[in-house]
C-alpha cells in the first residue's frame, strides 16, 4: 500500500505528526492542508517542518532526509571572493527592509525554476512572523540600493533559513556569511538550509541525517532568546569585515 501524507486538522494550534514519519518519495513530504497562521508556522518550525508549495497546489509541509545545514563556524567563502570583498563598500544590516528582501526572493529569476514558491500568501505569512519578532532579514546595501539578502525564522537559538537572493554578484554570499558570523558570536551553532543544492554546498553547507537534525534543534528551540527585531542587536557593519571572518 502506498503511503500518503497526513491531512492536518483545521485548528491553527493542532499538532503536526512527527517529522520522522515523512515520506521517502517525494522525499520529506509529511502533511497536507492547514494554514499559514502564526501558531501553525511556529509549531512546524519547532518540529523541523517547513511549508513549500507552488501557486495552485495545496499547502504542503516537508521535513527532508538528509537536511542541509550550515555550522555557523564553518561557512566557506572562496579565497578569490574574499580578496575582492576586502575592497567592497557594501554595508550589512538586519530587519530594516524585510518586505523588500522577501519580495526580491520571490521575484528574482532562478536557473531551472519556473515561477516561485514564495506566493503572495507566503509573503503575507512571513511578514506577520516578522512583525511578531520571529522572522528576520539580513540585508546587504550598496549605498541605498539593496544588492543581496536573506530571510528566515528564529526560534530559541535556531535559525531556519528560507530564501536568499543576489541583485549584484555575491550579495547572498555576504548575507549568509554575516548571518553565520553573527550567530556564532551569539552561541547559535546551526542554520537550517533545508534542501541540497550546489550553491549551498559551495558555501560549506553539509548534509545532516534528519534524526540528527531533529535531535539538535529540539534543544536549541527551547533556549531563551528575545523575540524582537534584530536591527540593534545585529548592528550595521561593512561587508568587508566578512573577508577575514570566514573561510577554511
Amino acid at each position: 500500500m502506498s503511503q500518503r501524507p497526513f491531512l492536518l486538522a483545521p485548528e491553527p494550534d493542532a499538532p503536526f505528526p512527527p517529522a520522522e514519519l515523512a515520506l521517502r518519495q517525494p522525499d520529506g513530504l509529511l502533511a497536507v492542508g492547514g494554514d499559514l497562521t502564526l501558531p501553525r508556522l511556529l509549531n512546524a518550525y519547532r518540529g523541523g517542518i517547513f511549508p513549500w508549495f507552488s501557486e495552485g497546489q495545496p499547502l504542503l509541509w516537508w521535513s527532508p532526509d538528509p537536511r542541509m545545514v550550515f555550522r555557523t563556524d564553518r561557512l566557506h567563502l572562496a579565497s578569490r571572493f574574499r580578496r575582492g570583498l576586502r575592497r567592497s563598500t557594501w554595508r550589512v544590516r538586519a530587519d530594516t527592509a524585510f518586505e523588500s528582501v522577501i519580495a526580491e526572493c520571490a521575484t528574482r529569476p532562478r536557473p531551472g525554476q519556473d515561477g516561485t514558491w514564495i506566493t503572495p500568501s507566503m509573503q503575507d505569512a512571513y511578514v506577520a512572523l516578522h512583525r511578531a519578532g520571529h522572522a528576520h532579514s539580513i540585508e546587504v546595501f550598496d549605498g541605498a540600493r539593496l544588492v543581496g539578502g536573506l530571510y528566515g525564522v528564529a526560534i530559541g537559538r535556531m535559525f531556519f533559513g528560507e530564501s536568499m537572493f543576489s541583485a549584484d554578484s555575491g550579495g547572498s554570499k555576504v548575507a549568509i556569511a554575516a548571518l553565520a558570523h553573527t550567530l556564532h558570536g551569539w552561541g547559535w551553532p546551526l542554520i537550517d538550509a533545508q534542501v541540497e543544492n550546489p550553491h549551498l554546498l559551495s558555501l560549506g553547507a553539509e548534509r545532516l541525517p534528519r534524526a540528527g537534525f531533529l535531535h539538535q534543534i529540539r534543544g536549541l528551540v527551547d533556549q531563551p532568546e528575545p523575540t524582537a527585531a534584530w536591527t540593534t542587536r545585529f548592528g550595521e557593519f561593512p561587508a568587508a569585515r566578512m573577508a577575514d571572518a570566514t573561510g577554511h
